[in-house]
């Protein structure tokens, strides 16, 4: 079956493009401490907390969650101010039962779908190891290698078959869902970075990007936060 049931009258995608910005800015604006003591005490004596607060304030740890809504919202608006004419629907944090949110699901309906996960793992460069298909951090203060766990690659994998099975959210037929042509990205953010000596059959060329491919559970591409346009851009063209 391709197609979608009639969508109810009441029918609504989950929050995305501005009003889902002016969530981030909102739940960016409030210090962490009083999201806690507020959302406690609404709890208890039954008050309303903002929509905003409650959508993204719980979605990340508390010690990474201001950078990481931040960083959600500086990306969100460079999305829009570019693709916004281009029909983009920018979708932030959909929380997942068990797993990290998506941090941001990028759809062109009847284009192309983008998964984006944003990282950051310090003053670090990030390494493939293609002989166990596995991310390694490389610390500038330290000798050795570590495991990048859990594995970047692995989830965004993980998203595309959960938009699989939950395509009804965005009133998606199965044949968009599974037919689309889709990227899957990670976002190194700074100072982290990938180092630059990676075997030449692990790169792909896509509009004038020389962009690591890695491949572990499908094709997962790794980008800087500044060449996320540039990205997407290139990305769109190859399919409108």
């Amino acid at each position: 079956m391709t197609t979608v049931k009639d969508r109810p009258s009441d029918f609504q995608l989950p929050p995305h493009n501005e009003p889902a910005l002016d969530m981030l800015r909102e739940a960016k604006n409030a210090e962490s401490a009083l999201i806690l003591a507020v959302s406690a005490s609404a709890l208890a004596t039954g008050a309303v907390i903002s929509a905003g607060l409650l959508l993204f304030a719980w979605a990340y740890k508390p010690l990474v969650r201001i950078e990481k809504i931040a960083r959600l919202e500086k990306l969100t608006a460079l999305l829009l101010k570019e693709f916004k004419s281009k029909g983009i629907q920018v979708f932030p944090v959909i929380k997942i039962e068990n797993k990290n949110p998506i941090d941001l699901f990028i759809r062109f309906p009847r284009k192309t779908h983008l998964f984006i996960s944003i990282r950051s793992k310090g003053d670090t460069q990030i390494v493939y190891n293609e002989a166990r298909e596995v991310l390694q951090v490389k610390r500038k203060d330290k000798h050795g290698l570590k495991i990048w766990n859990p594995c970047p690659l692995v989830e965004l994998g993980d998203y595309e078959k959960w938009l699989d099975k939950n395509r009804s959210l965005f009133a998606m037929s199965s044949r968009e869902a599974t037919k689309t042509p889709t990227a899957k990205v990670l976002v190194l953010w700074p100072p982290t970075q990938a180092v630059e000596n990676h075997n030449d059959h692990l790169y792909s060329e896509i509009g004038n990007m020389k962009i690591l491919a890695l491949r572990r559970k499908g094709t997962a591409f790794v980008i800087q936060s500044e060449e996320v346009i540039e990205f997407v851009r290139a990305w769109l063209a190859k399919y409108e």
